[in-house]
């Protein structure tokens, strides 16, 4: 059993639905469709009551019988153990609704040109193929910061998708790794990102460049030559720049070379680019929102609506490329250029 739409019919496809889009590891990459359908089976209430009622009074001995005794002969118990997975199954549900629905979040008041052609991920969707996509980078891609595994953006964004393409088989493959950067990336690039076959690499870099005073220009050739490993694997390509944040702002000037750097690379390798920069930086100062809405108390990672926003804004930008390429129009492999000014 699956649920393809933003509200379940009933609280265990709820349940399923938050299942879905648990945290992939790199020990078990499976469809996001079947964890769903292995939820399902896991969450029904009568599960739930089940695991309540495993837990005896200290005064009974375990068992199944003895446990089925005292719940008989305890009606104000059985009501207790109802009533608890009745709360548990309305949590589940909330959750769900929470990663469906999306956060009041608008994008750059510019608008955005195109991110480019995304003709593997489109050809693959309109074929009806299995789709892999794989987010690549630091502790932001790992989402740091979030109150729950199902908030960080790979899994924001895997939702939004299957609520874009509910038939599609769509595998959002998340290789954050925190505190690394471009030297440490590049020699895991084979096992994490091309090793999976991927149709779509999402590569978040450059934050930590930032906070560890490494050379931007040794970082933006670095990432152009794992650019090309990905290209040469026939993989489509998203470039995501640092975040704006306080940390990073205090070192305003290699994280602005940075942020350049990146967008030249990304122009000159014909892949799509998404300015998280720029984007944070109109949340803050033209959108007006303070920054203790989208960044933690560190200064520097994103909060449950920082990764939300982010995750949207690029699934639509996605989306779009998508469409473009599936409707046959002939989108020109340019960069992604919001005009937030």
């Amino acid at each position: 059993m699956r649920c393809h739409r933003p509200f379940c019919r009933n609280t265990s496809l709820a349940a399923a639905a938050v299942a879905a889009l648990v945290l992939l590891t790199p020990a078990e990459v499976v469809p996001v469709r079947a964890q769903a359908a292995q939820a399902a089976q896991q969450a029904t209430p009568s599960d739930i009551t089940k695991s309540d009622s495993a837990k005896p009074p200290a005064s009974q001995k375990t068992g199944a019988g003895n446990v089925a005794a005292v719940d008989q002969a305890n009606p104000a118990q059985q009501k207790s153990l109802t009533s608890k997975a009745i709360e548990k199954v309305k949590a589940v549900a909330k959750s769900a609704g929470d990663i469906f629905n999306r956060v009041p979040c608008l994008p750059p008041k510019g608008g955005a040109k195109s991110m480019g052609s995304l003709p593997h991920v489109a050809g693959k969707l309109a074929s009806g193929e299995p789709v892999v996509i794989v987010a690549f980078g630091s502790s932001s891609t790992v989402g740091y910061g979030t109150t729950s595994p199902e908030f960080t953006y790979p899994n924001r964004l895997a939702a939004q998708l299957h609520r874009q393409y509910p038939s599609a088989d769509i595998t959002v493959v998340n290789r954050g790794q925190g505190g690394e950067d471009a030297p440490e990336m590049m020699k895991r690039l084979q096992v994490a990102v091309l090793d999976m076959r991927p149709d779509l690499v999402i590569w978040q870099v450059g934050t930590n460049a930032v906070l560890r005073n490494l050379d931007p220009v040794e970082t933006a050739k670095l990432v152009e030559d794992g650019i090309a490993r990905i290209q040469a694997a026939g993989a489509d390509l998203v470039l995501v720049d640092p975040q704006y944040s306080p940390r990073i702002n205090e070192r305003a000037e290699s994280a602005s070379q940075m942020v350049k750097l990146l967008g030249k690379v990304a122009e000159l390798r014909h892949v799509g680019f998404f300015p998280r920069f720029e984007v944070m930086r109109e949340w803050h100062e033209k959108q007006a929102i303070p920054i203790d809405n989208f960044v933690i108390a560190d200064g520097l990672h994103m909060t449950d609506w920082g990764y939300a926003c982010f995750a949207q804004l690029l699934g639509d930008d996605i989306i779009k490329s998508v469409g473009q390429i599936k409707l046959g129009v002939n989108v020109p492999s340019n960069v992604q250029t919001y005009r937030p000014m």
